[in-house]
């Protein structure tokens, strides 16, 4: 069955960025891929403080920032590949490859998306993996976080504001992984047949540079 995961912009400097990036090829067919904004998402709040353009603007740019940010990733592992639309993506899982999503196409003047900071790429994969009927859903994050409270996450600046409404009507599984834990992928693609690895476990897997 076919899950989501959302690899966060601040892993783009990582050591672990690489081991991520092949463990995410490998599990081709199974995962799609939603990249996050990194670099280039703060490069247009930066753009947006000294040119006051809209909300909204910055919304549509932050699309854009999270394309740009996927095609590097697709770039630095040939076993990913550039996704925009829903046939896209379910003609690269059908041959055994992991899509990035490209989000512009699907997300631009969707009337259940708004144009605001409220949304980030996390609120985007929980949207993606509603209308794709995606199985479970996992944010690959830095520190150590449960996902058990979504509330609690978005009050900890940990998710955008918008992430539990867009997570109440997913209404599915939504995990979170360490982003120095990417052997953790595995385990959470095994799930529920076998249980992901806790916070704490990944916690201490990076503490010891596992």
């Amino acid at each position: 069955m076919l899950r989501v995961v959302k690899l966060g912009g601040s892993l783009h400097d990582s050591p672990w960025l690489t081991s991520w990036l092949d463990a995410l090829a490998q599990a081709g067919g199974r995962v799609v891929l939603v990249p996050g904004g990194g670099p280039f998402a703060d490069a247009v709040r930066a753009a947006q403080r000294r040119c006051h353009f809209s909300d909204a603007a910055a919304h549509r740019l932050s699309l854009l920032a999270m394309e740009q940010y996927g095609l590097m990733l697709c770039d630095l592992e040939p076993g990913l590949l550039p996704a925009a639309t829903p046939q896209v993506i379910t003609d690269a899982i059908a041959h055994g490859r992991t899509p990035v999503w490209l989000p512009s196409s699907m997300c631009l003047g969707a009337s259940d998306i708004p144009e605001s900071w409220s949304v980030t790429s996390d609120s985007l994969a929980v949207w993606l993996a509603h209308h794709l009927g995606a199985e479970a859903l996992a944010l690959i994050k830095h520190g150590e976080s449960d996902a058990g409270d979504i509330r609690a996450l978005a009050d900890a600046g940990l998710v955008d504001s918008a992430f539990p409404g867009f997570a109440a009507r997913y209404a599915k599984p939504i995990h979170i992984l360490s982003h120095c834990a990417p052997a953790t992928l595995d385990d959470w693609l095994a799930w529920p047949m076998a249980a992901p690895v806790s916070s704490r476990e990944a916690h201490d897997a990076c503490r010891h540079g596992q």
